[in-house]
C-alpha cells in the first residue's frame, strides 16, 4: 500500500487537537505500541496519539483519511494474532484515555462504558451491585473492553453465558471517514435494519473505532462449585465432555487442560499441586447458580458421568482460596508456555464431539512434522488452544515447514466442523489461511463490506485478508 509518510505539518495539526501531553515521538514509547502478546513480531508506528473524547478521534479519522495515513486502533496490547500491530507504521491510535464506566442502570441491568475500561475493573464494578458480565477472557486482569469486542472474547464462563457479542446492545463508532455514529439503540430486542452492532464485534477495528459501549448485565450467580479431574488419558477426558451435556448439564465453566500446560504453569508460578506420574490431563469444571443442593446434584452427575471415561480422584475445592488457585493455575497456562520456547498459538474450535479427534490429530500433525505441542482451552464449547513449541528444532525447519505444518491442522479443524479462530481473531498472523474456511466469493463479500466502511483502507490495513 502506498499511505503517507507522517510531515511535521501532520504533527503539528495532532499536537494542535489534542494538546501536546497526548501526542508521542519517543523512541521507547514507539517501541511499546510496536507490539502485542503475538510471538516476537514489532512494528513500529510513527506516532502514538491517546485522545480522550469521541471528537477527538472524529478529527484525527478525518485529517488522516483526507492525508492517506494509516490509523491503528489499541488498548492493552494483550491480542494473540496481532490485531493491534501498526504493520505500515502511521498512527497508533490508543483508547487508553476512554477509561470511564459511565452509568450503570440497575432498573434496566445495563451499562454505559468507555473501551479503555479494563474487563475484571468493569466486572468487579457491577458485582458491587449484585449484576454479572460474564465474559472473561484470560486477560481480563489487564485487556481492555474495547478490544474483547474488537475479537468478539470468550473466556471460560462463555460456556453457560455466551460470549462478548451476547451483552451489547449498542456502540459509538467512529468510522474511517471520521463520521461517529450509533449502531443500535438500548433495548433487548432490535429487528430495525441491518445489524451494525454484531458487524463492528469482531471486525478487529478494520471498520470503525469503538468509543462508547452499551452493555445488557444479568443478576449475579451467588453459589458456585469448582472441580478439578484427573485423566490417565487425553483422549477420554475430551470424550468425557461431550457426554456431560447429553446428561442435561451446562457448567458455568469447563476447561481443558493437557499434563504439560499443568507441569510448566506449576514451573513458571508459585502454586504447589501434587500430580501422578500417569495423569495425562484434567478438567477444570465448575458449576454456578444460587441453590447449592442443586449445585451439589450438579457435581454428583457430572462425577457419575466421568467415572466411565476411566477419571482418577476428583478434587472438589473446599474454600474459596483453593477454588482462586485452581483457577489462576488455568488462567496463567498460556504465559508459562510462553516462557519455556518460541511457540505459535492456534485458537481452534470445533464441535464439542470432535474435540477427540482434533486432539488426536494435533498430536499425529506434530509427529510429522517434529513439533511437541502443548493443548489446553474451553473443551465446553470446542474451543482448543494449541501451542506449536519450536523447542529443539532448527531455525531452518521452523521458519520453513511450520506453516504448512499449521494449515494442515487447519485444514482438519474445517474438516471436523470447526474453524480457525474461537476467540483470538485472525489479525496479521492468521491472515494467509483464511481461505481454508471461506471460498473466493465469501472473501469477497467481506472484503467489499471492509471497503464500503473504509475506501481508502486507512484503518487497521493489513488485517484479517490479505
Amino acid at each position: 500500500m502506498n499511505y503517507s509518510k507522517l510531515t511535521n505539518d501532520d504533527i503539528l495539526f495532532f499536537r494542535n487537537q489534542i494538546g501536546n501531553d497526548y501526542v508521542f515521538l519517543d523512541e521507547n514509547i514507539l517501541n511499546d505500541y510496536s507490539h502485542d502478546e503475538t510471538e516476537d513480531l514489532k512494528f513500529l508506528p510513527q506516532i502514538v496519539l491517546k485522545p480522550y473524547n469521541t471528537a477527538q478521534v472524529s478529527i484525527i479519522m478525518i485529517y488522516c483519511n483526507k492525508r492517506n495515513i494509516p490509523v491503528t486502533p489499541c488498548g492493552a496490547r494483550t491480542g494473540l494474532s496481532g490485531g493491534s500491530l501498526p504493520i505500515f507504521g502511521g498512527v497508533a491510535l490508543s483508547l487508553e484515555n476512554f477509561n470511564k464506566i459511565i452509568q450503570i442502570d440497575e432498573k434496566n441491568l445495563q451499562a454505559t462504558v468507555e473501551p479503555g475500561v479494563i474487563n475484571q475493573v468493569f466486572r468487579d464494578f457491577v458485582e458491587q451491585k449484585n449484576l454479572f458480565y460474564p465474559p472473561d477472557p484470560a486477560s481480563k486482569g489487564s485487556s481492555f473492553l474495547g478490544g474483547n469486542l474488537a475479537e468478539n472474547s470468550g473466556g471460560p464462563k462463555a460456556l453457560k453465558y455466551g460470549v462478548t457479542k451476547d451483552y451489547v446492545l449498542n456502540l459509538e463508532v467512529v468510522l474511517a471517514t471520521g463520521e461517529a455514529i450509533w449502531t443500535g439503540a438500548n433495548v433487548l430486542k432490535n429487528s430495525t435494519g441491518y445489524d451494525l452492532t454484531s458487524l463492528m464485534i469482531g471486525s478487529e477495528g478494520t471498520l470503525g473505532i469503538i468509543t462508547k459501549i452499551v452493555f445488557k448485565l444479568i443478576p449475579l450467580p451467588t453459589k458456585d462449585i469448582t472441580m478439578l479431574v484427573p485423566f490417565k488419558s487425553a483422549e477420554k477426558a475430551c470424550e468425557a465432555v461431550s457426554a456431560i451435556f447429553m446428561k442435561g448439564i451446562t457448567p458455568s465453566a469447563l476447561e481443558f487442560i493437557e499434563r504439560d500446560a499443568i507441569d510448566w504453569t506449576l514451573k513458571y508460578s508459585d502454586i504447589k499441586m501434587d500430580i501422578k506420574e500417569d495423569i495425562q490431563a484434567h478438567l477444570l469444571i465448575e458449576v454456578d447458580g444460587n441453590d447449592l443442593d442443586d449445585l451439589f446434584s450438579d457435581c454428583e452427575k457430572i462425577s457419575n458421568v466421568l467415572y466411565d471415561f476411566e477419571c482418577g480422584e476428583i478434587l472438589l475445592a473446599e474454600s474459596k482460596e483453593q477454588k482462586d488457585r485452581l483457577w489462576r493455575l488455568r488462567r496463567m497456562v498460556g504465559e508459562a508456555v510462553k516462557s519455556n520456547s518460541i511457540y505459535k498459538e492456534e485458537d481452534t474450535v470445533v464441535p464439542r464431539a470432535e474435540l477427540a479427534n482434533l486432539l488426536t490429530g494435533v498430536k499425529k500433525i506434530g509427529e510429522e512434522y517434529g513439533f511437541k505441542s502443548v493443548c489446553y482451552g474451553h473443551a465446553g464449547d470446542g474451543n482448543l488452544h494449541i501451542n506449536i513449541i519450536k523447542g529443539g528444532m532448527s531455525d531452518q525447519k521452523w521458519d520453513l515447514e511450520i506453516k504448512d505444518a499449521i494449515r494442515e491442522i487447519f485444514i482438519l479443524t474445517k474438516k471436523l466442523g470447526g474453524t480457525i479462530s474461537g476467540e483470538h481473531g485472525i489479525g496479521f498472523v492468521q491472515k494467509d489461511y483464511i481461505d481454508i474456511v471461506f471460498s473466493n466469493k465469501e472473501i469477497e463479500l467481506q472484503k467489499g463490506i471492509k471497503n464500503l466502511f473504509d475506501p481508502k483502507n486507512i484503518l487497521n490495513p493489513g488485517k484479517i485478508f490479505n
